[in-house]
């Protein structure tokens, strides 16, 4: 199973908080005005936009903020917004490889928090190209494993394009070229399985494990770069093993 998935998995279970609730709607919404403005409001024509729409339902935003984020984005209205794609390259404790999506409307300060969320958690700023090599994009999509097995996936999503199938913490993680994530997706929805998310993320070519101590500080370095309403995404390379993961969840 990839770092990132492990990740979520430790983050599930967690306590959801208020402010923690408040910043992730503020990134779903802002990654529905980016769709509608990039592809449109109309979310049969627009893939992106409609993943994006069904992951804010599927965290309980509301109808209205999706709505209004839609017609913003598209410029409907009189309504615009306009903001920067930056990815940043960053090295976190022993070496662990992360990459940081950053959407921001403020160059300078999405850059000077990303900065101090690294130099206060041990990380470190990666020169460009020097991370980005292992890891390549991806669409992920998250398959509810509730009624369903790995068969049925596989028998739905493996002839419509996908690369791989492995177990997730919400059921199964199908992984597919970016350009057949949609209709992989579209494969699975007509098979009648639920989708927890579909989305292109980077994926690492190489992981690396790592012990618990060491995930205790990767973790912390995640949430503090996460803590950033500009920090829409961060991957990294780590691995867990069963014995490591059974340690961090008894915690």
């Amino acid at each position: 199973m990839s770092g990132h998935s492990k990740w979520a998995t430790t983050k599930h279970k967690k306590a959801v908080i208020d402010a923690r609730r408040a910043k992730s709607f503020a990134k779903l919404i802002k990654n529905i005005e980016v769709a509608a403005k990039l592809g449109g409001a109309d979310l049969n024509g627009n893939p992106t936009l409609y993943d994006a729409v069904q992951k804010a339902k599927k965290t309980s935003v509301p109808n209205d903020n999706i709505d209004r984020a839609i017609k913003r984005g598209a410029g409907i209205g009189g309504e615009a917004v306009e903001y920067l794609s930056i990815t940043y390259e960053a090295y976190g404790p022993s070496g662990v490889a992360l990459m940081v999506e950053v959407l921001t409307d403020n160059k300078n300060r999405a850059a000077a928090e990303v900065r101090t969320g690294l130099n206060r958690n041990g990380g470190t700023l990666a020169d460009p190209g020097s991370v980005a090599y292992n890891f390549t994009r991806k669409g992920v999509i998250v398959v509810s494993g509730e009624g369903t097995t790995e068969d049925d996936v596989m028998m739905a999503a493996l002839e419509a394009g996908a690369e791989e199938i492995e177990p997730h913490a919400q059921g199964f993680e199908v992984v597919t070229d970016p350009s057949d994530m949609v209709e992989v997706r579209k494969a699975l929805q007509e098979a009648g399985l639920d989708y927890e998310s579909a989305d292109i993320e980077f994926v690492p070519n190489l992981k690396v494990e790592i012990d618990a101590e060491t995930a205790r500080k990767v973790f912390r370095l995640i949430d503090a770069l996460e803590d950033s309403d500009d920090v829409q995404n961060v991957y990294s390379n780590f691995d867990l093993t069963p014995e490591v993961q059974a340690e961090l969840e008894a915690e």
